[in-house]
């Protein structure tokens, strides 16, 4: 007997969620029918897939090689039909963007009237995160992802680099002074990040990790409180380099900065397998040129 292709899609939803209570939530199905569904598989193909716990699930090392196989194969599959249904059309359908709230802000909302001009039939969907999401369990088709890589399971196109600067405001430095070395940091008001703690590495000479006087979890808050005179911070070139052309935001110690290239690296990561390949691709080749990075 074969298995059909729901039940397939279920296994993989548990394993994705880490549960089956999970997998009913985000398939909005009851949970009844996705463990008969697990189960259906398993004794079709006489073998255990998944270990259950009380706690979590668990693949066996036969699961692991049958989901890996599965997952490439539905994708194969969708793409097909995609293909079949689309024919020399333009891509259609929902697309899942994620990117920390400053990019979303900065770079992508100023693009979505064009994109959708070009592709409307594509429909953007846009969260933020100031963390890195797991793309499975957040449904989420491209992440943006500022910093080096770690994950191999995702293929990542380039973007392209975004230059760090330390930046004050005008109105800042007019009661405190300017800061003419590194070191006179120590004797100002500082504006960092409260997580990833890397985020408080500021490319200087000779320069340790800053302990800000002021914190905060998001890169536009940030920003916000450094254009208000809170103090000084380093921020990535995508969100700042209007107001400092602009004269919102002065840069500060050019001359002692070094290059700091993992958190300047800027990429598009998704999974190779994607049955989305199509709105993954005119997506980020829409965007790329475009970007003010």
């Amino acid at each position: 007997m074969k298995t059909r292709s729901d039940d397939l899609e279920i296994l993989l939803s548990v394993v994705d969620t880490g549960g089956f209570t999970a997998a009913a939530e985000s398939l909005d199905i009851q949970v009844a029918r996705v463990s008969r569904a697990v189960s259906k598989v398993e004794s079709q193909l006489g073998v255990t897939i998944l270990n259950r716990t009380t706690r979590q699930i668990e693949l066996t090392d036969e699961g692991r090689k049958f989901v890996n196989s599965v997952r490439l194969g539905l994708t194969q599959l969708q793409q097909a039909e995609e293909d079949i249904i689309s024919g020399g059309e333009l891509p259609k359908g929902r697309l899942r963007i994620d990117a920390a709230s400053p990019f979303v802000f900065h770079q992508l909302v100023p693009l979505v009237q064009p994109f959708n001009q070009v592709y409307p039939d594509i429909e953007l969907e846009l969260t933020s995160n100031e963390g890195i999401v797991d793309l499975l369990k957040k449904k989420t088709d491209i992440a943006i992802r500022i910093g080096a890589l770690s994950d191999s399971t995702l293929y990542a196109r380039p973007l392209g680099r975004s230059l760090l600067y330390i930046v004050a405001s005008p109105d800042y430095l007019a009661k405190r002074g300017f800061p003419n070395k590194s070191s006179d940091l120590a004797r100002h008001n500082t504006i960092g990040f409260s997580e990833p703690k890397t985020l408080n590495d500021w490319p200087l000479k000779g320069f340790t990790r800053l302990t800000p006087t002021l914190i905060a979890s998001s890169g536009e808050t940030v920003r916000q409180l450094t254009l208000i005179g809170n103090g000084i911070a380093c921020l990535s070139g995508f969100m700042v380099k209007k107001d400092i052309a602009e004269g919102r935001l002065m840069p500060l110690l050019e001359g002692e900065k070094t290059s700091l290239s993992g958190r300047e690296q800027i990429n598009a990561v998704y999974y190779k397998s994607s049955s989305v390949a199509k709105r993954i691709s005119a997506f980020i080749d829409f965007i790329q040129p475009k970007l003010d990075l």
